[in-house]
């Protein structure tokens, strides 16, 4: 062989063997970590976690893959039985405008469900939030006549599902729900309403579903802090019956009845008291003077707006029934007294007006008479008045401390008669007898329509209170 291919063949060797050194250090260099890792220090190795270890999955568990959860239990079978209770967390508003309540409730169901059976040894029940309501069947209850409803989600969807060895299940839901309430307001605000919110699934018939109160009567439990500022929350009780629908059939619904009374106190305070006081307020014009004009329509023309913003402010907060509630025969009845008030006035002023007309007449008639009758004068220790029309003969007729004089008649031959009123006036009781005529003064400016209305009006009020409170209450 010649010398330069044994010089080739040399070189070729040692670049080999260079080459499988170099691979040989790399395995070594990579391979290093895990060995110190596994030779490492004891006390740094981690101890196994359990809860990684499972063998078996929720899913292999409950067999949910193998079977069809959109089908009900025992498909084409009997109905299956759902066994419902309800706890009221709060009952948070009743709404007279819109005719609806809120009230949040934990909504339980129970039933079976064999598809969901699995072996246990301790025989405990597994609980699973609401990711697996999605994978398996559960009843579909819905609300009738809800307006609003809505599951809590803070901080997660508040739904409990808890399944059983043998295959019960208890699906938990915590919900708030809006629902109309049929109220009838014509004892208003003296009254008692009963209000219904009502359980039904939506697409099983009572062939395929039967809803029923789990523990009767126990089913519906209530918290003891429930309260409203306007009612009283008297009971609350559970029934049930089928409702029929004319396309699909009959349905199982269950009822969750509670009976409210409304506190009569705010209305009281804020209705009845200030319209009872505006009547009578209405009466202190019986006892102002009838020439007092501005004072006395002042005073009725102000109760009577006041009447009507009252009866504005309750008609604000109803809603627009076609019937009369019993504030509005309250409210109104007041209204009718207080405008007959200022009608009364009225009838006083006219009546005042035409009486004096005619006393003017009188008086203009007297004084042209008078006119013409010479004045008897020289009457030792009297004074004589003519009837001029000074007076009326109404008025001398009452003057206390004052004699009517013999008429006097003249000579026959002037053949005229004079009426001459002979007033006697004693120097000592001047003063008193002008105290008299001031006083005579003030009575006939009483007129006695309103003598009758200061009698009339209060009995007739109180007589209508009694009637209407005996009523109502």
């Amino acid at each position: 062989m010649p010398s330069y291919a044994r010089f080739l063949l040399l070189l070729w060797c040692l670049i080999l063997v260079a080459e499988c050194r170099r691979q040989k250090s790399r395995k070594k260099r990579f391979s290093a970590p895990a060995e110190i890792h596994k030779q490492g220090n004891p006390l740094s190795k981690k101890v196994a976690d359990g809860t990684k270890s499972r063998k078996v999955k929720t899913s292999h568990l409950l067999r949910i893959d193998d079977h069809d959860f959109t089908m009900r239990p025992a498909f084409a079978g009997p109905a299956v039985p759902v066994g419902v209770d309800v706890q009221v967390e709060s009952l948070d508003s009743i709404s007279e405008v819109d005719m609806d309540f809120t009230m949040t409730l934990y909504l339980r169901h129970y039933w079976k469900d064999e598809r969901l059976a699995f072996p246990s040894s301790t025989n405990k029940s597994m609980t699973f939030d609401g990711r697996l309501v999605k994978k398996i069947w559960v009843p579909d209850v819905f609300f009738v006549h809800s307006k609003r409803s809505f599951i809590h989600d803070t901080t997660t969807d508040n739904i409990m599902l808890r399944v059983f060895p043998d295959g019960h299940v208890l699906y938990s839901l915590r919900v708030t729900v809006t629902a109309a309430c049929n109220m009838d307001f014509s004892r208003f605000p003296l009254d008692s309403q009963t209000c219904t919110l009502e359980l039904e699934s939506y697409a099983y018939t009572d062939e395929d579903l039967m809803l029923y109160w789990k523990s009767g009567d126990e089913s519906l439990s209530t918290d003891d802090r429930i309260s409203l500022s306007q009612f009283l929350i008297q009971k609350f009780h559970t029934t049930s019956r089928l409702a029929f629908y004319s396309s699909t059939g009959w349905y199982n619904r269950l009822y969750i009845n509670f009976t409210l009374r409304r506190h009569i106190f705010f209305f009281l305070l804020q209705t009845y008291f200030p319209a009872t006081l505006m009547v009578m307020l209405s009466w202190v014009s019986f006892w102002i003077d009838r020439r007092a004009v501005p004072a006395r329509v002042s005073l009725g023309i102000t109760t009577v707006l006041t009447m009507s913003t009252i009866i504005t402010g309750v008609n604000a907060s109803m809603p627009r029934v076609s019937y009369i509630k019993a504030v509005d025969i309250y409210l109104w009845v007041s209204f009718v007294f207080v405008f007959l008030s200022v009608l009364e006035y009225a009838a006083v002023n006219y009546l005042t007006t035409v009486r004096d007309g005619k006393d003017r007449k009188l008086r203009e008639k007297a004084r042209e008479q008078s006119q013409n009758l010479p004045c008897t004068c020289g009457m030792s220790h009297a004074r004589t008045m003519m009837l001029d029309g000074t007076y009326s003969e109404a008025d001398t007729n009452s003057l206390a401390g004052y004699t009517r004089g013999s008429m006097m008649a003249e000579d026959a031959s002037e053949k005229q008669e004079r009426m001459v009123v002979h007033l006697s006036l004693d120097n000592e009781s001047t003063g008193t007898k002008k105290k008299g005529i001031r006083g005579f003064r003030i009575i006939q400016n009483t007129h006695a329509i309103d003598t009758y209305s200061r009698m009339i009006f209060p009995g007739s009020y109180i007589l209508f209170n009694l009637i209407y409170w005996c009523a109502y209450c």
